[in-house]
């Protein structure tokens, strides 16, 4: 059986705003803002211990100053005149890029071997902020690309925008060998918070942070280490289409996320990954490594519970919610990075029976969005012996 191409994540690159709250910071600022008596201060402070996480990133200033100090929120009670969409994306326009070229350089610094001029295809992806001409061309004209670089750019699908950004990436370098594409997903969640009481707004504004990744994909695997793109499967949930709604309002976008989302994750996250693994021929058994897009606590519990995982297997996904909060699409990213890092250091030792990382991320729709990568940690030498095998039963392993 001839070995089916693929495409290869060769190197990934993250980056977080220099300014950081701790969650207990974060909790008090809502507090405040909102008014809130000794009783439901105290509740709003569970609510943000629960989530595990311990800090947040954002391009904001004023989540780390004390009132009064203020410098894109108005130093009034209640925040008023509240900034309006216009002057959120215009903080967009102001600080989207420079965070992204920050993932970006940390995305080539981990692959000194690669010339960042040869990028043929660049893929953008957000869901908080919208301009044009975009990030996408900034970026080019930021990294000195060739106008002729080819662009797509994939706005307001959520947190699962960067599957499809990887998607894209995949299909372009199996039709086009010599392709290198560059992936950024860039999310400010930040800029849109909202100072109403529903549980939704409190649940949001307890989760989501800011922050960027970057990934080259290429059609040949790197020597050292490399993620072979290997599957993808997306599925719909309509009953759980009005859990989870990203709208545009008159002051910024507002999230709608219901507590009855993980209840709709758990009732489809098994037929999801069933269907992914038949398309790879692949058991739970064969996967060694999970890279769970972190949107919350529940959620990652609920899919523990249904893949009859542990919290163990899931540690990264819990590291960087610890660290980071959810960043949105680029959140996922941020835990495959953190696969990376601790194959590449030896740390953990890839297991030759089970190199493949199961992937998953929900948004709006209800969606799912769900794929499997392959590790390969190979000596040099071996890596042309991987590429033009014959054999797709010894495709993907240990080199």
């Amino acid at each position: 059986m001839q070995h089916q191409s693929s495409g290869y994540v060769n190197a990934i690159g993250t980056a977080v705003p220099a300014y950081s709250a701790s969650q207990e910071r974060a909790a008090t600022f809502m507090a405040d803002l909102l008014q809130f008596d000794e009783r439901d201060r105290r509740r709003l402070m569970a609510l943000y211990r629960y989530t595990r996480i311990e800090k947040r990133h954002s391009v904001m200033a004023d989540y780390v100053r004390p009132f009064g100090e203020f410098t894109f929120f108005a130093n009034t009670p209640g925040l008023e005149p509240f900034p309006t969409v216009s002057q959120r994306m215009g903080l967009y326009r102001q600080e989207a890029v420079p965070l992204a070229l920050q993932a970006i350089r940390d995305c080539f610094q981990s692959y000194p071997d690669f010339d960042p001029q040869t990028i043929t295809h660049l893929i953008t992806v957000s869901c908080t902020g919208l301009y044009a001409p975009g990030p996408d061309i900034e970026i080019i004209e930021a990294l000195g690309l060739p106008t002729t670089t080819q662009r797509l750019a994939i706005n307001f699908m959520g947190c699962y925008g960067a599957f499809n950004g990887l998607k894209a990436a995949n299909a372009i370098v199996r039709s086009e060998p010599d392709a290198k594409v560059l992936v950024v997903c860039v999310e400010l969640c930040t800029i849109h918070f909202q100072k109403k009481t529903e549980t939704d707004y409190l649940l949001s504004n307890a989760l989501f942070a800011d922050g960027s990744a970057a990934v080259l994909v290429e059609g040949r695997p790197r020597p050292e280490q490399s993620f072979r793109l290997r599957s993808f499967y997306c599925d719909l949930l309509p009953d759980g289409k009005s859990a989870m709604a990203w709208h545009v309002s008159d002051f910024g976008f507002e999230m709608t996320l219901t507590a009855e989302v993980p209840n709709h994750i758990q009732r489809g996250i098994g037929q999801l990954m069933e269907r992914l693994l038949n398309q790879c021929n692949l058991t739970l058994d064969d996967i060694g490594q999970y890279a769970l897009h972190p949107g919350g606590r529940r959620i990652l519990e609920v899919i523990e519970e249904q893949l009859g995982i542990t919290a163990e297997d899931d540690r990264h996904a819990y590291e960087i919610l610890r660290q980071y909060g959810n960043m949105s699409s680029a959140t996922v990213l941020f835990v495959l990075k953190e696969i990376w890092k601790e194959l590449a250091s030896g740390e953990t030792e890839l297991d030759v029976n089970r190199p493949n990382i199961l992937s998953c991320a929900f948004g709006p729709g209800l969606t799912l969005e769900s794929m499997v990568l392959e590790a390969l940690v190979a000596e040099p030498e071996l890596v042309e012996q991987y590429v033009t095998s014959e054999s797709s039963s010894a495709s993907g392993r240990v080199l």
